[in-house]
């Protein structure tokens, strides 16, 4: 079983480690872990830590001084006078266990997080079941070309940086407000922007009124001296804001009672555009490097956190113009015998509809999806609306195997009978197998998307990209 959050609170932490000189992050390796290290370290404070396994980020920060470790030992707590976990490891790991065991304070990465942001004098979180790591990081570059110097803890690496981590002044930190075991409600956001509430995340969540119940304490996280910017064209966010008495800011593209809308929106291949309305009054033109209405969505809740905290036109319209994307989120990676290959982190119904909309406009002729589904809870309890996401594109459809997590199969789901029920799909239980149908069916002029959020992105090694 997996440990939960601890809770403690920026007070009690700050007693816990108010003579603490150096922090053991056990998961040291994870995209938000990685980059809570480095802004450890940014403070004055060593940090080192396990993983499970070696990676391009676990040796970035070796080669930051950081001491990392690849196997399990309870010595290697020597020296540390606190430790971080992340929720992901087991209440019977050796090395928790003897941090336990030896009296040092021991902290979830939520609540320790939430320790380190309230230093901050603007504190942007991001929240929402899709889109957080792409609006974190348009939010950064628009600050960033606003004058604002940001810090920025990401769920994704940043392209220019390619870390999770930006490394700013202590007015702004962008942050990512995750929601699984209600992880944002350990942070202290002075603007608290929600993008989206959907089902997800049902081995935690008992269902949508708990998920609302959730982003509606998230929001009361903001007092009423923040800023709530809510995506209006969500039903389940109107709900949520009928329950919040501070300040609102909203945005849309659909409704037309929102402070920011997005209107005239034109999409050219791999870039769009639009019109940003204030008041329903012209604002400015806004011309996106990425296309996509997710993305048009996404810059749109970037430009109205933005301007809430006092960013200007110009900053607004060079930040997102310059936006590039993250990694892994339709990253474009090269050319597989002709045709290009993206690399996607969609997993949930909802997300694959938005990237297979976008690559929709881009104009190939065939669109290839290698898609690994991510943990058996959520396969099973979104089953039906997976093969509807899937079935309702012209794409062609290849699954491997689940990506198990954390969990084990208790729902008797596979890829293989989800290809059986959707049209156009085949399963495959080899990387090899997936290549070689590739290999037989693309041609010049079609695109690949690699997309799931387990390891399904190790394939493109095997692709040479």
């Amino acid at each position: 079983m997996s440990l939960g959050n601890t809770a403690y609170g920026k007070e009690r932490l700050s007693v816990l480690l108010r003579d603490v000189k150096s922090i053991y992050f056990l998961g040291i390796g994870g995209i938000n872990m990685s980059a809570l290290a480095r802004m450890t370290v940014a403070q004055g404070i060593r940090a080192g830590g396990y993983d499970r396994t070696r990676s391009a980020i676990t040796e970035k920060l070796e080669n930051l001084g950081m001491e990392v470790f690849y196997e399990l030992d309870t010595e290697h707590l020597n020296g540390y006078g606190a430790l971080v976990y992340t929720v992901a490891i087991g209440e019977d790991n050796i090395e928790y266990l003897r941090a336990v065991e030896l009296g040092i304070p021991v902290i979830s990465r939520a609540d320790y997080m939430g320790y380190i942001m309230s230093g901050y004098t603007e504190r942007i979180g991001v929240s929402g079941m899709h889109g957080k790591s792409t609006t974190t990081a348009m939010v950064a570059s628009v600050f960033e070309y606003g004058g604002g110097d940001p810090t920025v803890l990401s769920g994704a690496e940043l392209k220019g940086i390619e870390s999770s981590y930006r490394g700013g002044g202590i007015d702004n930190l962008v942050f990512e407000a995750c929601e699984y075991k209600d992880s944002f409600l350990e942070f202290y956001p002075s603007v608290a922007l929600i993008l989206n509430i959907d089902l997800d995340h049902l081995d935690y969540f008992s269902g949508i009124e708990h998920i609302r119940s959730s982003f509606s304490k998230f929001l009361n996280k903001c007092d009423d001296t923040g800023t709530a910017v809510l995506n209006f064209d969500d039903k389940n966010i109107r709900m949520v804001a009928d329950e919040y008495k501070g300040n609102i800011v909203t945005f849309g593209v659909d409704s037309e009672d929102v402070d920011y809308r997005a209107v005239n929106i034109e999409y050219n291949g791999k870039v769009c555009g639009f019109d940003l309305l204030y008041k329903c009054e012209f604002y400015c033109h806004i011309d996106l490097s990425v296309s996509g209405e997710h993305y048009v969505r996404d810059a749109l809740a970037a430009a109205a956190a933005a301007a809430s905290c006092g960013i200007g036109k110009d900053g607004i319209i060079k930040g997102l113009a310059t936006f590039t994307g993250v990694h892994r989120r339709m990253e474009y990676r090269g050319k597989y015998f002709g045709a290009d290959v993206f690399d996607d982190y969609a997993h949930h119904p909802k997300e694959i509809r938005s990237t297979f909309s976008a690559i929709e406009k881009m104009g190939y002729n065939n669109v290839w999806c290698v898609f690994q589904p991510h943990t058996y809870s959520r396969t099973a309890t979104l089953y039906d609306d997976f093969v509807s996401a899937f079935s309702e594109y012209n794409i062609n459809v290849i699954l491997s195997d689940i990506y198990a997590a954390r969990e084990t199969n208790q729902w008797g789901v596979s890829s293989e009978k989800l290809a059986d029920d959707i049209s156009n799909a085949h399963y495959f239980g080899t990387y090899n197998e997936i290549l070689s149908f590739l290999k037989n069916g693309i041609k010049e002029g079609d695109s690949i998307i690699i997309m799931g959020a387990g390891d399904i992105c190790s394939i493109l090694g095997e692709m040479g990209l």
